[in-house]
């Protein structure tokens, strides 16, 4: 038994949860692109307008772990999650500019249960992340692990 609300039960297809919104700031980027990517396009305006991304932007790794803190704050917290064996498919769609502001679903495609682990059920999940023009900036396909609530009775 579990006191999490969002088990694998509750995970049916076509369930979609809100995401954000959160507002990327020039600092973060910039913070984040110091420790993890440090190219020039992700730690200076000038040269991010010179790039092809037309201004300081946030690295694609920086919008996946954006997007992460988002998805935990939705659901995955308050969830049975144990992890994911890892992404079906990921694409950075738009450059992600300091000021934009994020948002976008995470939508249940598919679920089965693990035969090995009878615990456990494997969700997949669509998910895509938009800025304040709601065009799309990534999307992302990748299942999840989550614990039944009660796996003796669950189909």
């Amino acid at each position: 038994m579990t006191d999490r609300t969002w088990a694998y039960e509750d995970l049916k297809e076509g369930l979609a949860f809100q995401l954000g919104p959160r507002t990327v700031t020039r600092d973060e980027i910039v913070d984040f692109a110091s420790a993890f990517d440090p190219q020039p396009m992700h730690l200076d305006e000038e040269a991010g307008r010179a790039s092809l991304l037309g201004g300081l932007a946030a690295s694609g790794w920086h919008t996946s772990s954006i997007f992460m803190r988002m998805m935990c704050d939705s659901f995955l917290l308050d969830s049975t999650s144990q992890g994911s064996p890892g992404i079906s498919d990921l694409r950075w769609k738009r450059p992600v500019l300091a000021g934009d502001r994020l948002s976008g679903t995470s939508t249940v495609l598919s679920r089965r249960r693990v035969k090995s682990r009878p615990e456990l059920g494997l969700v997949t999940f669509r998910h895509v992340v938009i800025n304040q023009r709601e065009e799309p900036v990534m999307e992302i396909e990748n299942p999840i692990l989550f614990r039944l609530r009660a796996p003796e009775s669950a189909a």
